[in-house]
């Protein structure tokens, strides 16, 4: 494993509370506190703080985070204060995901259907290879960490090592890419493919897309290594080492499988026989036919549908033993760090028991093996047993880690930039609909973007859709969405394509936001958890980033929860003011640089436009340029060397022109090789 230190890049450096913030935290740290608590204000930096902790403290940190849209902002921000060191972004890679339900009361069985996005998978990948080779690794992850992930000896230990002159034959080292779930196909080379041409063997790394190890033999020996352009078709570099990494974290050693089912076998015979003498024969003839044919397919291809509910056989663990997880990758001195911690510990609480209630179902009717039970998150005090040292972040912590902390509460409620709390009007919910748009016309006129946030789904559609229709430039944002469409949606909002987002909860925690100068929450006066205090905090902060903001709470009464908000904001706008006047501060709205696309920053295949491809050709050529590889190869190599002259040149926004038309390029000519085949 390789070493590293972490270096932060950043213009900036600590100001106002961030520098008592990140001496308290670390002292917290160097003494051995298990658990702080850093209570930030909306917009104070608090990501900065955690990011020179970090630094300081030279520890590998797994940032854990209520949801993907938050995971993923904090992710694009961890990479830029560490460009070079590896930030991964670790989330649940289903695009869709309804599990095997069964309910008794309809006697109505539901069988598991799912979407993968590949594109998350391989950032899962990314990760778990990141961790095996160094130790200046930081996490950003969803609740997805508590979910099995394979044995991490069993992963360590699947990784095919290749060196120059190493003794090994091509069918060898075939069969070792079958045991780790690669796939062979001499035509296409795809993500965990391998294509065989003669002595020589060419691999697409699960972690990877576009680029491949080609491994030249001679005889039984390793002649050349190649890192490899798979849409060139050319060498990258010449190595004299590899390591290709299992393409899935369920690792099995084939040998040892026969024993496995064995003992499935042994097991499914045992509870049959349960279910008999209960008298229960329908639920006997059911899980007696069912795990048969899971044994079957697993004695025919190796795995089956549904093969992590045989995951405690797979990973040699007793019943009731918790699974494998992304925490048993991590190193032993990792600093774990909540995000949000007021709704994301709640979660990681709530996991567990709601996947047992519905595994129970499934076990006491048939459906499945007493197994299936232990194919399941961590439960709350598993996971905190995993984790070291915590700093809980968050702008309204909860009672729990308020509690664990023990005191150790740092407080961080200047904002380096001089911005105040925003300025809460409270205005009548009759007509909310008419006085919100006019409010946002007088905002876009300004150059301003603008929240709303609703109580349900259907009210943020209908809402965003009417808006439409009256000129306003808005769209909804809301859980159904999928994971990195929610990210770009929130980007094209800074870039102006949208001057209005509807929601509900993904608006509240976290997002960064600096051109947002008005949030309007409808209905503010209906208490309950969408509309408590925490949550009325949280949203409030949303615009907090900006030195015009204004916050419209719309209600026929003032609540309690709007009440307590009121005068915690108020509270914190006192201190700010006071700040700022004895250092003569001039509040001003905090810059920050839009992103990048989400799946730029891993290498990913993003949809290519007609519009797209005729800029990108602009000067080159037309479309008919993709029929002659030879020619298009020739261009792509120029516009590479143009392009590493301009920035040599400093001449960084044709360089950063000329990546961007390239990609563009090369992502067609890939979709139109995929296409072809």
């Amino acid at each position: 494993m390789n070493s590293h230190r972490f270096e932060l890049s950043s213009l900036w450096k600590p100001q106002g509370d961030q520098i008592q913030a990140i001496q308290k935290l670390k002292e917290g740290l160097d003494q051995g506190l298990a658990h702080q608590v850093l209570l930030g204000v909306t917009g104070s930096g608090k990501t900065f703080t955690i990011a020179n902790i970090i630094e300081e403290c030279q520890r590998p940190a797994l940032v854990v985070a209520p949801n993907k849209t938050l995971a993923a902002q904090l992710f694009q921000e961890f990479r830029e204060f560490f460009p070079k060191n590896p930030v991964e972004y670790f989330i649940s890679y289903y695009d869709y995901y309804q599990p095997e339900v069964y309910l008794p009361s309809s006697d109505t069985f539901i069988a598991k259907a799912s979407t993968i996005n590949q594109d998350i998978d391989i950032m899962r990948h990314s990760t778990t290879q990141s961790l095996t080779e160094r130790k200046d690794v930081i996490i950003i992850s969803s609740v997805s960490c508590l979910y099995g992930l394979g044995d991490p000896k069993a992963y360590h230990r699947s990784v095919i090592n290749l060196k120059i002159g190493q003794d090994l034959g091509r069918d060898e080292f075939l069969k070792k890419l079958l045991e780790v779930n690669y796939k062979r196909n001499d035509i296409s080379l795809e993500r965990g493919i391998f294509r065989v041409r003669g002595d020589t063997v060419e691999v697409v790394p699960a972690s990877e897309r576009e680029r491949s190890f080609r491994i030249e033999f001679c005889g039984n020996t390793i002649e050349a290594l190649y890192l490899m352009d798979n849409l060139l078709l050319k060498k990258i570099e010449s190595l004299k080492q590899c390591f290709i990494y299992p393409c899935s974290h369920y690792v099995t050693d084939p040998e040892t499988l026969s024993d496995i089912m064995t003992e499935i076998y042994k097991d499914m015979v045992l509870e049959v026989e349960i279910f008999k003498h209960q008298g229960k024969w329908t639920e006997a003839e059911r899980l007696e036919r069912r795990t048969l044919h899971d044994l079957e397919m697993m004695r025919e291809i190796g795995f089956c549908q549904g093969v992590e509910n045989y995951s405690r056989y797979l990973d040699g663990r007793v019943s009731g033993e918790p699974p494998p997880t992304l925490l048993d990758y991590l190193p032993k001195n990792a600093l774990i760090v909540i995000d949000e911690s007021h709704i994301t510990f709640p979660q990681i609480s709530g996991m567990y028991r709601g996947d047992r209630a519905r595994k129970e179902n499934l076990v006491n009717f048939g459906f499945r093996l007493n197994a299936a039970l232990d194919n399941r998150p961590l439960n709350f005090e598993e996971f905190m047993s995993r984790c070291g040292q915590i700093i809980s972040v968050s702008a309204t912590p909860g009672d729990f880690e308020m509690r664990e902390a023990k005191g150790a509460i740092v407080e961080q409620v200047i904002r380096p930039t001089g911005l105040e709390d925003p300025e809460i009007i409270v205005k009548k919910a009759d007509g909310q609909i008419q006085d919100v748009m006019e409010e946002i016309k007088n905002c876009e006129a300004k150059g301003f973007r603008s929240l709303i946030v609703t109580l349900t789904k259907k009210m943020s559609e209908e809402i965003s859709l009417f808006m439409k229709e009256k000129g306003i430039k808005a769209r909804y944002l809301h859980s159904d969405i999928d994971s990195i469409e929610r990210v770009e949606i929130l980007r094209d909002l800074r870039r102006g394509e949208y001057s209005t987002l509807v929601g509900i909860n993904l608006l509240r925690e976290g997002l960064d936001l600096p051109e947002v100068a008005l949030v309007a929450i409808l209905d503010a006066d209906k208490e309950g958890f969408l509309r408590s205090t925490r949550s009325l905090i949280q949203i409030v902060g949303r615009a907090a980033r900006n030195h015009q903001s204004r916050v419209i709470l719309y209600g026929d009464k003032i609540t309690p929860s709007m009440k307590q908000c009121m005068d915690e904001t108020q509270r914190r706008r006192v201190i700010q003011k006071e700040y700022n006047t004895l250092h003569n501060i001039t509040p001003t709205t905090i810059s920050k640089a839009i992103p990048p696309e989400l799946k730029s920053l891993y290498s990913l295949e993003s949809p290519v436009g007609e519009k797209d491809i005729h800029w990108a050709l602009v000067g080159i050529g037309d479309i008919t340029l993709f029929r002659d590889e030879d020619k298009l190869s020739s261009i792509l190599e120029k516009m590479s060397s143009d392009m590493k002259e301009a920035a040599q040149r400093m001449e960084f926004e044709k360089a950063s022109l000329l990546r961007d038309k390239i990609k563009v390029i090369r992502r067609h000519a890939l979709l139109l090789i995929k296409t072809s085949i």
